[in-house]
Order: structure tokens, then sequence, then C-alpha cells
């Protein structure tokens, strides 16, 4: 009897971190053929992007509400550039596994060649960066008049877009020691040089 449940237990253990790493090769080769939707509803599961260096060219900034699947409203700030350059990128997801506890799927890339994406939205709950210079700032532009950046054509077209809200955009900006906590992140492209995709026991999150 204690085989089997071992057996169980292994086979949850597989079932969440197996579809974990799928889903994250899928999305990149969605992002990378330019094939993901605009607009998706979230899982809800917040993850953690870091990364050493972040050149984004054509910002936009502006506020949002990402729906769940189950209905839930999370608001959101929405970052998008035009073209952006990363080095040292690590994102990770907290995975709890029944029995064995928590487990880290953990993405890292881009250390000794920059990371590269076009079209890129980030929806973050929370940002900060050690250094922030920015090029053509305009802060308090209505949402609707955000030009120097992308606006997401899923976010433009909801019913959660306010174009009178306030917005901010920017010719380009460049961040250092980035840390941003994410319920979606998609591109057009996401090209990512020395990709790197481990599983972890225990909680070993990007810092």
């Amino acid at each position: 009897m204690a085989h089997r449940v071992g057996r169980t237990r292994w086979r949850r253990f597989a079932v969440v971190l197996v579809s974990g790493v799928v889903a994250c090769g899928t999305l990149g080769i969605a992002m990378g053929e330019g094939a993901l939707a605009a607009s998706f509803l979230i899982s809800g599961k917040r993850f953690q992007v870091t990364a050493d260096t972040l050149t984004a060219r054509g910002l936009s900034i502006y506020s949002m509400l990402d729906v769940t699947k189950h209905g839930e409203r999370v608001p959101v700030l929405v970052t998008g550039s035009r073209h952006s350059t990363i080095s040292g990128l690590c994102q990770s997801v907290l995975v709890e596994v029944p029995v064995l506890g928590p487990q880290t799927l953990k993405i890292t890339g881009g250390n000794e060649r920059p990371v590269e994406a076009t079209n890129l939205f980030l929806d973050t709950t929370f940002q900060s960066a050690g250094q922030a210079d920015f090029r053509g700032l305009d802060m308090g532009i209505a949402q609707g008049e955000i030009t120097k950046g992308p606006i997401n054509p899923g976010d433009r077209n909801s019913p959660y877009f306010d174009p009178g809200g306030f917005g901010q955009q920017a010719t380009s900006v460049s961040l250092t020691d980035v840390r941003l906590t994410a319920v979606a992140l998609s591109a057009g492209t996401f090209d990512i040089p020395g990709l790197r995709v481990r599983i972890e026991q225990g909680r070993h999150e990007c810092a």
C-alpha cells in the first residue's frame, strides 16, 4: 500500500511540474512566432522577474484590470515597450505540490548575451529598480493618448481600459537591479540566449 501511495505522490509531482515546464516552452514558441493572443485570461498566480539591467525603447505605462478564469479582477500596472534588451534575466514561480511541499520552477538566461524582446508587455503588481534613467518622459498623459510606446490591442479594446486614465510614456528608459512581481507576460518575440529551465526543491525564487 505504501508503495502505491508513493507512486501517486510522484505522479502528482510530475504532472504539476512537467506541465509547468511544457507550458513555459509552449509560451516561448508562441511568442517567438507571434501566435500568442493579444489578451488572455490569467491564472492569477504571481511570479517573480529580476534582471541586472533592462533597456527599453518606446515605453508605455498604464493601469488595467486583468481577469482570471474564475472571474477575479486583478489590478495591474502594464509596462509595454517596442524593443527591450535584458541582461541577467531570472523568472521564477513557486508551485505548492501536495505532500512534497513547495517547488520552484526557475528560468534564467541573458548572462553572456542580452535577451531581446519586441512588443513586450509585463502586467505587474510590484516594480522596483536601483536606478531608472528616462529619456523623453511624459508623465500624466491620458492612457488613450500614449503614442511613444505600445498599448496591448487586447487592453485597448477591454472595458477595463480607461482612455482618460493616468498614463506615462518615454522615448527610452534604462533600468538597473530590476525587481518585478507579475501576473502575465507577453511579447511578439522573446529571444533568450543561454536559456536554462530547472526545478528546485523548496523556495528558491529570483531575488
